[in-house]
């Protein structure tokens, strides 16, 4: 995010919020579980309270709930306790720094309403993300990726708009990105057990937006438990538009160690590029990046640090460059 669109949104109730979760995290040191008892028999302390950091995240779940019976209530007059909810709410602050290009902040907000004078296969979605990202449905992982990899500005804004499913596999989405620019997803979602600790996924999904017209992000994954508690990983993706008729792809290959308690700790290899005709290279993008996540304080509030080196090349003229990298994200789930 740059300066100015930084600004822009520093007076809204929500950027508010998460300034206040960095600077007592920050501040106070919250890392549940680690206060050493007295004596070795001793039970450990118990975690300490702040007030601050709990009405923080009661006040951005208000927020969402008023939100959500509001706009339950221009469709009838059911109460929205009789099955209104809202689930996978997400507000997320995160700091990146790479060598070669500076600082960039990111803030992300995301939330589902599930509304009960509208139908119950259908819910309402609203958030503040990358646009781009959102309407062609690259799996997070994909997107961070291509956001480290080649550190581009990522534009921000609100979006929403209305999601549901069909059948058992299928569910599509129709909204709008900032300046009212529609949108329209159809996604396929199909995973396999192909063997005990072996899971294969595999999404499609067909996608159309005033600037990309027709696409489609294709993702594999497959996941396989080594000795516990060690996990291997590798997901792909794949997106191609009928306005640029270029591929771009991105494979990620990691190893992580779980913990317990949200504890993990990733070493994840990252390769990316785009099938553009003229470039002479393959795999412009290439790097490395370990990463070690924990709760911050309770189970909702989750920080995570990471350390990467990378090296690009747009094009065969261009020698590949190099730069380290290092970053730290806050996400409280509401």
């Amino acid at each position: 995010m740059t300066a100015p669109s930084l600004r822009s949104f520093a007076d809204t109730p929500w950027v508010r919020i998460a300034v206040i979760l960095v600077i007592t995290a920050t501040s106070f040191g919250l890392v549940p579980g680690t206060a050493l008892a007295a004596d070795e028999g001793d039970a450990p302390a118990a975690e300490p309270e702040h007030p601050s950091i709990d009405n923080a995240r009661a006040q951005t779940r208000d927020w969402s709930e008023r939100l959500a019976r509001a706009v339950d209530s221009w469709f009838g007059t059911m109460p929205f306790e009789e099955g209104g909810k809202v689930s996978r709410g997400l507000l997320g602050l995160s700091v990146f720094h790479r060598q070669d290009q500076g600082t960039d902040v990111d803030l992300r907000f995301s939330a589902r309403f599930r509304l009960p004078n509208f139908e119950k296969s259908a819910y309402l979605f609203v958030g503040r993300d990358n646009p781009r990202v959102t309407v062609r449905d690259t799996p997070e992982s994909s997107a961070r990726q291509r956001q480290v990899l080649l550190s581009r500005p990522e534009d921000r804004s609100f979006l929403g708009g209305l999601g549901g499913v069909l059948g058992d596999d299928f569910s599509f989405r129709i909204g709008a990105s900032a300046h009212l620019q529609p949108f329209a997803q159809l996604r396929w979602d199909k995973p396999w057990v192909l063997a005990a600790g072996h899971a294969l996924a595999l999404r499609e999904t067909l996608f159309w937006s005033r600037d990309d017209r027709f696409g489609s992000t294709t993702a594999l994954s497959y996941e396989h438990a080594l000795q516990v508690p060690w996990t291997l990983r590798w997901q792909g993706a794949a997106t191609i538009t009928q306005e640029t008729r270029n591929t771009e792809w991105s494979s990620t290959l990691g190893t992580y160690r779980d913990f317990g308690a949200q504890r993990l700790l990733s070493l994840e290899l990252l390769f990316g590029g785009t099938g553009t005709q003229g470039t002479g290279v393959g795999m412009s993008d290439r790097g490395v990046v370990a990463k070690w996540q924990q709760p911050l304080y309770k189970d909702w509030l989750v920080g995570e640090l990471a350390v990467g080196q990378f090296w690009l090349r747009p094009d065969a003229q261009s020698p590949r460059g190099r730069a380290w990298a290092l970053g730290y994200s806050l996400r409280m789930q509401l």
